[in-house]
C-alpha cells in the first residue's frame, strides 16, 4: 500500500469497472479522490457513497468540459485518464460521425486534460492515461480506428513526457488486455476467442490494473514516464 494521504486525486471516466476500481484503490490509500462520469449516474452515487470520492457528471467527447473539469480541480497531482469507447464494425460501414466521437473521447479528451494538469501541477506530479494493447497489436478485424486511437495515445505519452520531464512530470500509459469488466466480462461469449491469444488464459481484475496505476503515480515510479505499461497475459506477447 502507498500512502496518497493528502494528495489530490482526479480518474476521468470512474465510475465503473477499471475506472471504479482506480478510484477504490486511491480512495483506501488515503487520496482525496474525484472522478467524473457521463452516463452512469446510479453507479457513480454508488461509488461516491462507498469511496466518499466526489462524482463529478462531464462528458469526455467535449473539449472545454474535459479542459474545466480538469481546470476545477486545483493543483493536481495525479491525473488518470480512463474514459475511453469502443466502436467496432466494418470500415466500410461504420458511421463517419460514429469514428469522430471515438477520437474525441480516445484522444483529444487525454491530450486536453494531460496538458491542463499539467499547467498545475508541481514536481512529482503523475499523469497516466489508459490505453490498449490493441495500441500495439489488433489480431482480429473491425477495430481499426479502436487501434488508431490507442497507438495515438502512445505518441502523445513519449512527447508530453519530454515536455513535462523538466518539471518532473511523468506521462505514462497502462495498456490492458481483456479485463472483467461490465462490456467485456471474463465468462462472456468473446472471452474464449480472447483467451487463446494469451499466454495467461484469463481477463485481468480491475484491481491488478488499478495496482498498476497506483504504482506509476507513487513515489518509486519518479523517474518512470514516456513508457508503455502493457498488463494483459500475454495477448500481445
Amino acid at each position: 500500500m502507498t500512502d496518497f494521504t493528502g494528495k489530490n486525486v482526479l480518474v476521468i471516466g470512474g465510475s465503473r469497472g477499471i475506472g471504479a476500481a482506480i478510484v477504490r484503490r486511491f480512495a483506501h490509500d488515503g487520496a482525496k479522490v474525484a472522478f467524473s462520469y457521463a452516463g452512469s449516474a446510479d453507479a457513480a452515487a454508488a461509488l461516491s457513497a462507498e469511496t466518499g470520492a466526489e462524482a463529478i457528471r462531464s462528458n469526455a467527447a467535449e473539449r472545454d468540459a474535459v479542459i474545466e473539469l480538469v481546470r476545477n480541480r486545483g493543483k493536481l497531482d495525479v491525473l488518470v485518464v480512463n474514459a475511453g469507447t469502443f466502436v467496432p464494425g466494418d470500415a466500410l460501414e461504420i458511421e463517419p460521425d460514429a469514428i469522430d466521437a471515438m477520437i474525441d473521447i480516445n484522444i483529444r479528451a487525454p491530450y486536453h486534460a494531460a496538458v491542463e494538469a499539467a499547467r498545475r501541477m508541481e514536481e512529482g506530479g503523475r499523469i497516466i492515461v489508459i490505453g490498449s494493447v490493441n495500441g500495439d497489436r489488433m489480431p482480429f478485424a473491425g477495430a481499426a480506428a479502436y487501434a488508431m486511437t490507442k497507438s495515438a495515445l502512445q505518441g502523445m505519452a513519449r512527447g508530453l513526457a519530454r515536455d513535462f520531464g523538466p518539471r518532473g512530470i511523468t506521462v505514462n500509459i497502462v495498456q490492458p488486455g481483456p479485463t472483467d469488466t461490465d462490456m467485456n466480462p471474463g465468462n462472456g461469449p468473446m472471452s474464449g476467442f480472447m483467451h487463446e491469444f494469451m499466454a495467461i488464459k484469463r481477463h485481468a481484475t480491475g484491481d491488478e490494473i488499478a495496482g498498476m496505476v497506483v504504482y506509476l503515480a507513487g513515489p518509486e515510479a519518479g523517474i518512470v514516464t514516456g513508457a508503455l505499461h502493457t498488463i494483459d497475459g500475454g495477448f500481445g506477447a
